[in-house]
């Protein structure tokens, strides 16, 4: 016989899904809070080669969301772009979507048609939007995340929020599932094909 999944899980783990719940609303408040940064109208490069500039990809609403991934180079970045590319539509509703990465618009182009990739992409690759963000710690040494702006009625372009991307984090689901497995997520890594 079956039991509810209310029945399977303890006093002790309802209330501590309880407390990550409110302190995820603590930490949004706070994030909320944080006075906007003003940045610079930066250029991208779209698969033609063409220039786009970040004011040019904000929703009618002015909102914007980037994704700052590292790459081709990065199988952890290819899950979390994965992800992204099924709620591609859902985002588009809301906000302007875009993913960035430092590579070149052809091997950009090449990698997301071979994944059947739907969101836009541009490259970054011979400016400083990444490095600028926050998202550079070294020469080629590149972080993965996620910045929201927002371009206000002047024109002008602000970051409101700003996170990093990694296992386990609350942008990529398959973690939070995997760790209910009997092994947890144990070592399993994402890779390109499988």
């Amino acid at each position: 016989m079956l039991h509810s999944p209310q029945n399977l899980m303890s006093d002790e783990i309802v209330r501590l899904q309880d407390e990550i719940a409110q302190k995820r609303k603590e930490i949004l408040l706070l994030r909320r809070q944080l006075p906007p940064q003003e940045v610079a109208d930066y250029p991208l490069t779209n698969w033609e080669g063409k220039r786009v500039m970040l004011s040019e990809l904000f929703s009618p609403a002015g909102d914007l969301v980037v994704i700052h991934n590292m790459g081709r180079r990065c199988v952890y970045c290819t899950l979390w772009a994965d992800g992204f590319n099924g709620a591609a539509e859902h985002f588009a509703d809301r906000a302007g979507f875009v993913v960035v990465s430092p590579d070149s618009p052809e091997i950009q182009r090449e990698f997301a048609l071979g994944r059947g990739w739907k969101f836009r992409m541009l490259s970054a690759a011979g400016g400083s939007f990444i490095r600028d963000m926050g998202f550079e710690e070294g020469e080629g040494d590149f972080l993965p995340g996620v910045s929201t702006f927002h371009k206000d009625a002047a024109g002008k372009i602000w970051r409101v929020a700003v996170d990093y991307f990694g296992p386990g984090d609350f942008y990529s689901g398959i973690w939070h599932i995997f760790d209910l497995l009997k092994g947890g997520s144990g070592d399993w890594e994402p890779k390109y094909s499988y």
